[in-house]
């Protein structure tokens, strides 16, 4: 058996598990939503930031993906209904979470009490492309201090994203980054994208964001 019918084979068993964790998100009438961003973009804050926005009339529960530590999961533990730590070191797939991962979170995780779900991957952008999770939407996170060329770099991501974060705009006036450009470069890959400027330290931005993810969730 050649590579390539053993990697297809493999992308076709995640499809598979994915279309049975999408199913379970709706029977629950629950959103699920894949987070995703290089290291350091702001993935943890831009989810508490989320779940602060929200908590008022969404339960939220949200899946940790990392390499090796439960920080991001002690971060969100006291402000989420549910948390559930998934780390992949010694996986094959250690650099993404894949949908078994998902399918083995789901069965700890209260999903029925649940209104949404933030799946917050594994910080980088090219093996997340790779794997649906059976979430409803993908979100990707940018910051500004990355600087406007990463659609460039890693076209496929932000080809595939639903909503495009643009995190930390506090900084614009001091990094190099041009928003005119980015937005152009994006546009050009995804015409459909939602973006969100936004800065979870200064909280400029969230509640456009919260604003559109209840949508989201209602029109489901």
């Amino acid at each position: 058996m050649s590579k390539i019918e053993i990697i297809q084979g493999i992308l076709d068993a995640n499809e598979a598990t994915a279309t049975g964790n999408r199913a379970v998100f709706d029977k629950n009438d629950c959103l699920a939503v894949n987070v995703m961003s290089a290291p350091g973009a702001g993935k943890t804050s831009f989810i508490l930031r989320t779940i602060e926005a929200l908590s008022a009339d969404t339960r939220i529960g949200v899946i940790e993906g990392d390499v090796v530590s439960t920080v991001d999961a002690e971060k969100v533990h006291d402000v989420a209904q549910a948390v559930i730590q998934i780390n992949t070191k010694g996986m094959p797939e250690s650099c993404a979470l894949v949908a078994d991962m998902v399918h083995v979170a789901l069965q700890r995780m209260p999903i029925e009490d649940l209104d949404l779900v933030l799946i917050e991957n594994v910080g980088n952008l090219l093996c997340p492309t790779e794997f649906d999770l059976g979430e409803h939407l993908k979100v990707v996170i940018t910051s500004t201090p990355e600087g406007h060329d990463k659609p460039l770099k890693y076209p496929v991501i932000f080809a595939q994203a639903d909503a495009l974060i643009i995190n930390k705009a506090d900084l614009l006036p001091y990094v190099d980054f041009d928003m005119e450009e980015f937005t152009r470069t994006v546009r050009n890959l995804n015409a459909s994208v939602q973006f969100f400027p936004l800065s979870c330290k200064t909280g400029e931005g969230v509640a456009e964001w919260a604003t559109w993810l209840r949508d989201q969730r209602q029109r489901r």
